[in-house]
């Protein structure tokens, strides 16, 4: 009865002061919330965990509630925590050099360290959306100077690039965006999502930052994107940087016929179980359980689990397989005509885009600049030092 009594009033443990400095410093205007309400949980060290619930501007900190799924979730031992609340830019260090770990919303858990880091000035890392035509788009952005703009890939979101911010903010005013239907952005039920789509929508952002041109880097489908931009509108682009961009096949596509008669709209139902999906996509990418790429994997779950990010990524990937490669409208006739400076960058163990295809961008572009690093797919994440230097060295 005694040890009954004793387990019973014995009084509740105290988050550690590390959590108290951060939510002292909590700045709701660096942070974008969508709906107005999120629960971030804060893990410090394996076993004690607390829940930091935001409700518009106010902010308040309890005991973890198991029973509650949370938005985010960050952890790191108690050291870095108490080093995060000691240096200012101590959440975003510890989170590039894989001490702090960010899981489930990357928009949510690295817009906390953002609105937590007591840093002022016009420069520093914030969260935020803007309005166009179709709707809003999510942005993160940090730096100042000439604007560059980075455009992700297929199945990614602006966090793809928070390397990318973080390298080039020094220099640059750096802004990543969400693209339509993915990420934190507007998802229209039926719009086409193809190349010229995108690219409207990153040129009515522009116009909505108030920007007349601006430096464009692009991964995957999101060099596709830049591409278009500099195509349909060359005088809203300075120099353009494509990072393993998406090109138009040049081999047979056998399945053209059955694609195009699929409807994207059926991604609106699900059809297949979370777990399921979950356990095929991290079987399908190395090392999809830690750092980084585990990351890049809850984005992409994040986004794809919703019916409306669903029905878009179909749509995107199927006006991917199908862009015409060649006549008066296809890809590398109208290559051709894109006037920005331009530098690829290529991976020599990228088996999406092959670095093959860098022959015949040669052909079509004469003056672009070419660089090949020893990565696959998505160069700035896999080789953030090289594909940094190359960038800067080539809008410097």
């Amino acid at each position: 009865m005694a040890a009954h009594m004793a387990t019973a009033i014995a009084p509740a443990k105290s988050p550690p002061g590390s959590l108290g400095v951060l939510l002292g410093r909590f700045d709701p205007e660096v942070i974008d919330v969508p709906g107005g309400k999120a629960l971030i949980r804060l893990g410090v060290g394996e076993e004690d965990a607390w829940d930091v619930r935001i409700r518009g501007s106010r902010i308040g900190l309890e005991s973890a509630n198991r029973e509650a799924e949370p938005d985010a979730l960050l952890t790191a031992d108690a050291e870095t925590w108490q080093s995060i609340a000691s240096d200012i830019r101590g959440g975003m260090q510890a989170f590039g050099r894989g001490r702090l770990h960010v899981r489930r919303n990357l928009h949510l858990g690295v817009g906390f360290l953002a609105a937590t880091s007591g840093v002022t000035g016009p420069g520093r890392l914030r969260f935020d959306s803007v309005r166009i035509g179709i709707g809003r788009i999510s942005t993160l952005e940090a730096g100042v100077g000439d604007p560059v703009v980075c455009i992700h890939g297929l199945g990614g979101t602006k966090a793809s690039f928070l390397t990318t911010v973080a390298d080039l903010a020094s220099s640059y005013r750096v802004i990543a965006l969400d693209l339509p239907g993915f990420g934190d952005s507007v998802k229209p039920i039926g719009a086409r999502y193809d190349a010229p789509y995108m690219a409207r929508a990153v040129v009515r952002m522009l116009d909505a930052l108030g920007l007349e041109r601006a430096h464009l880097v692009g991964n995957s489908m999101g060099g596709r994107v830049a591409i278009e931009v500099g195509l349909i509108a060359p005088w809203r682009s300075e120099r353009m940087v494509l990072l393993s961009p998406a090109v138009a096949w040049l081999r047979e596509r056998r399945w053209a016929p059955f694609v195009r008669a699929l409807r994207p709209e059926l991604g609106l139902l699900q059809v297949t179980p979370r777990p399921v999906v979950e356990r095929v996509v991290r079987n399908l990418i190395p090392g999809a359980q830690n750092g980084w790429t585990a990351a890049g994997v809850d984005e992409f779950l994040r986004a794809y689990l919703s019916p409306r990010g669903r029905a878009a990524f179909y749509a995107a990937a199927r006006n991917i397989y199908l862009d015409e490669p060649h006549g008066e409208t296809g890809f590398w006739t109208r290559l051709r005509e894109l006037s920005p400076e331009t530098m690829f960058v290529w991976g020599k163990k990228d088996t999406l885009v092959p670095v093959a295809f860098r022959k015949h961008v040669e052909e079509a572009l004469p003056a672009a600049r070419h660089v090949e690093l020893n990565c696959g797919h998505v160069p700035q994440l896999e080789r953030p030092r090289e594909t940094h230097a190359a960038i800067r060295d080539f809008l410097g």
